[in-house]
């Protein structure tokens, strides 16, 4: 894991959702109406539901927008009819890939998720081929830039809580947990006052794969760019190493 600058990556993801904050604001107003059709309106109640308003602030989603979509996710919970599917294959030189979306029209998104592919030179593959490559953890990144306190003192913090393991970074602190602690975890450290630059469940590669072809470089982006245009798909995760 170590020599791969998470704060980086994380700032650079921002950048680009800052000239498309309609984007991010899409992904995460349809993460809070399936939380809320799940679980209720009330995050005291509700831990996914905390999550994704934990996302959506570290997004810099506005208060009030945040309160709007649950208050309207509640009161339409019948007409909330969006699901989960997730789509593995491969990119240029085996590159893995699994694409998370959250969607009303199953067959418009398995269309366009494999036009993405496709337009990059890779295939949409079977359930499971590449997901074996990846571990499900809870990833917290806390930036050096936000962060005054003593480093050994987040640690503890984190440990102490139920995190798996802690690393620092050239700009940051990576917590990783259990993906089923990771409520627990990130409300902690939430409670601590702790800034979290990210903290979401993700996939993370058991292993990166460099690409030395200028070619591949440019079809892979090309699919990366694609599905990160499609409102449908929430998550993009793989194992190149940028």
């Amino acid at each position: 894991m170590s020599g791969h600058s998470k704060f980086a990556n994380i700032k650079h993801k921002k950048e680009k959702n800052d000239a498309a904050k309609g984007k991010i604001f899409t992904i995460i107003g349809r993460e809070l109406a399936v939380a809320v059709k799940e679980g209720g309106p009330d995050p005291a109640n509700n831990s996914r539901l905390r999550d994704v308003i934990a996302k959506a602030k570290a997004n810099n989603m506005p208060n009030d927008t945040i309160d709007r979509g649950i208050k309207k996710a509640a009161g339409d919970a019948n007409s909330v009819n969006y699901e989960y599917v997730s789509y593995e294959g491969y990119g240029p030189s085996g590159i893995a890939i699994i694409v998370d979306a959250l969607t009303d029209n199953k067959n418009r998104t398995a269309a366009n998720v494999r036009n993405a592919f496709t337009k990059g030179g890779g295939n949409v593959g079977t359930q499971g081929c590449v997901s074996y490559m990846f571990d499900k953890k809870g990833q917290i990144i806390v930036a050096k830039e936000e962060y005054e306190g003593d480093a050994d003192e987040l640690m503890m913090t984190a440990l102490d809580s139920g995190a798996e393991d802690f690393s620092e970074e050239e700009d940051s602190f990576e917590i990783i947990t259990d993906s089923d602690t990771f409520s627990e975890v990130r409300q902690a450290l939430e409670e601590a006052n702790i800034p979290m630059a990210s903290a979401e469940v993700t996939m993370i590669p058991q292993n990166y794969v460099e690409l030395a072809s200028e070619e591949d470089i440019k079809k892979l982006q090309k699919t990366l760019d694609l599905l990160d245009e499609d409102d449908d798909v929430q998550q993009v995760y793989h194992n190149w190493d940028e």
